[in-house]
């Protein structure tokens, strides 16, 4: 199993707010905010890919596919080699190999690139998928604005992936395992940004695990620094978008505890950190 590290979608600029653990050089000029995925080579189900990014959709019409209000405050560039279809391309695939995807969540700028691969199956925890499917579910049309029309014109094949009964990770409880994959992959539920926010635990080649948290927290002096340092340029942000501000701070907080705990078994990343993408794509 193989897996990258891809930037699906650049968005506006950031300043660092403290020198980075990397060194000044990494710290001394803004970098442009990442839609952060993976790309998983399997041997017995073909590519995996975990987050979508922007897509090709966004391209023609971003204001229609992406909503205006997001276009003015995000600034993606939308440069269309920096879709998850077109990284698949130059790694010698096709679409097609695509056979899975998996998201933290419903947003859009996770699941831009969702028409991109219209056959993949599309796996999310049941709380998400409750929300968008489930008319009187809390949260329903919250979360159904914001999955994009035109992310889900094609009718993509949302797929909730079943909770094993008193199933945890590393204290996380409520895990799900999507069905159909036979690599040791997990939905683990990170509450508080969107209805059933999740992130995606992947066990690499080593051994090691890396959790993709999405949007549970956008900067990594979330984590690193105490007390904990949000970025101003991404805070309104998470106040707008999130469904429970006590369950997102909690959420956070056992993230800082699993990193400071496990840091030799578990790599913890959020979907947008330029500086924890540039950490990991040098890899």
């Amino acid at each position: 199993m193989r897996i990258h590290h891809l930037n699906c979608g650049s968005m506006r600029e950031i300043p660092p707010l403290y020198e980075e653990s990397a060194g000044a050089s990494a710290a001394d000029r803004a970098r442009p905010l990442v839609c952060h995925c993976l790309l998983i080579e399997t041997d017995a189900d073909g590519l995996v890919l975990v987050e979508t990014g922007l897509g090709t959709a966004g391209l023609p019409d971003p204001a229609r596919s992406l909503g205006a209000d997001w276009v003015a405050y995000a600034r993606p560039v939308l440069d269309p080699e920096e879709t998850a279809l077109r990284q698949v391309v130059r790694l010698g695939y096709a679409a097609a190999d695509v056979r899975h995807i998996v998201l933290t969540h419903l947003h859009r700028d996770h699941t831009g690139g969702l028409p991109d691969f219209p056959h993949a199956r599309v796996h999310v925890h049941p709380g998400e998928y409750r929300a968008v499917s489930d008319p009187s579910a809390a949260h329903h049309w919250h979360s159904l604005d914001r999955f994009m029309p035109a992310h889900r014109a094609h009718g993509p094949l949302l797929t909730p992936a079943p909770v094993t009964e008193h199933a945890e990770w590393f204290g996380f409880p409520g895990v799900a395992r999507p069905e159909g994959l036979s690599c040791e992959l997990l939905l683990v539920p990170l509450p508080g940004h969107s209805a059933g926010h999740a992130g995606v635990a992947v066990r690499d080649g080593d051994g090691r695990w890396l959790l993709h948290a999405g949007d549970a927290y956008m900067y990594h002096g979330e984590l690193d620094a105490d007390p904990p340092i949000a970025h101003p340029v991404l805070e309104p942000v998470q106040h707008g978008a999130q469904t429970d501000a006590a369950a997102r701070v909690a959420t956070r907080d056992r993230l800082r505890s699993l990193r400071r705990a496990h840091a030799d078994e578990v790599t913890v990343f959020s979907a947008h950190d330029p500086w924890e993408f540039a950490r990991l794509a040098a890899r």
